[in-house]
């Protein structure tokens, strides 16, 4: 019953490719283990782990580790983004694009042109 709870918190780990990934239920209680590629991923995981179970669930138990906390992502440039869109979707502020803009400079020229495909370091903050 408690796995079928946090089925959506499983499916998402499954579709960010957490490494070591661990699920077992012991009584009334899920535990999971496993490890995120980046900050970023490992709140998704707690944001839906939250949704679900609500702020301090006692009926799950999650270990989640980071791969690389060097970053707080890696974002792959889409068509119609710019640093502005990207700084909101990460960080709700359009104006943090100044911060990306200079964890990128060795790929960027100008904040104003960005290309689809470029990969592009989301800085911690």
């Amino acid at each position: 019953m408690v796995k079928a709870k946090y089925q959506s918190v499983l499916d998402l780990g499954a579709k960010l490719n957490m490494k070591d990934g661990d699920v077992q239920v012991n009584g009334d209680q899920l535990q999971i283990k496993g490890t995120a590629a980046t900050p970023y991923e490992k709140d998704l995981l707690w944001n839906e782990i939250k949704k679900v179970g609500g702020e301090n669930p006692t009926d799950l138990m999650a270990d989640i580790s980071v791969a690389d906390g060097s970053v707080y992502a890696r974002h792959t440039v889409q068509s119609g983004e710019s640093l502005s869109l990207i700084a909101k979707h990460y960080f709700k502020d359009p104006m943090k694009y100044k911060q990306i803009f200079a964890a990128n400079t060795g790929l960027l020229s100008s904040p104003d042109v960005i290309h689809p495909g470029q990969e592009l370091v989301i800085p911690n903050m």
